[in-house]
């Protein structure tokens, strides 16, 4: 009983460490999201499917190549957009989770992507107006590992609730 709510205890910091790391990035949020996810597999509190280790594995190495061959830092060196990012991914994952459990990963996309429109409408990113590949390029960079991270934390969620 004590190993499975230490194994519980633990995992819920990992998840907490990710929405912590989705706003301040200073390595992959889906990394601990991931061993989070199965910290909380292994405790008896909750049970996920084996597909979804195994698409949110697959997710996670791809977010962390893409990590790898990108540029270091932002480029007018701030990281305002990962606060428009994660706030968008995290209200589209909630209104998805409102609606149904299979809407959360369509919701962490929209919010993610209205996240990224409403921050280029400041100052800070008016480099990235929509119509142009600077956007996408950024949300292929960095709204990819906030969605990742995003919909791990959804699904521990939806372990907990369903």
């Amino acid at each position: 009983m004590s190993s499975s709510l230490l194994l519980l205890v633990i995992g819920v910091m990992f998840l907490t460490l990710a929405i912590v790391m989705v706003f301040k990035p200073w390595y992959v949020a889906a990394l601990p999201a991931y061993a989070g996810l199965w910290l909380l597999h292994w405790s008896s509190y909750t049970s996920f499917p084996s597909w979804v280790f195994i698409f949110y594995g697959v997710a996670t190495l791809m977010v962390m190549g893409i990590r790898y061959l990108s540029p270091k830092g932002e480029p007018d060196g701030k990281t305002t957009g990962n606060l428009y990012l994660g706030l968008g991914a995290m209200m589209g994952c909630m209104l998805g989770m409102l609606l149904e459990a299979r809407f959360m990963v369509l919701g962490t996309i929209l919010g993610t992507i209205f996240g990224l429109f409403a921050f280029s409408r400041t100052p800070a990113g008016k480099w990235l107006r929509f119509p142009s590949s600077n956007f996408i390029q950024y949300l292929c960079a960095k709204g990819l590992p906030v969605v990742v991270a995003v919909a791990m934390l959804g699904i521990a969620v939806e372990g907990f609730v369903y």
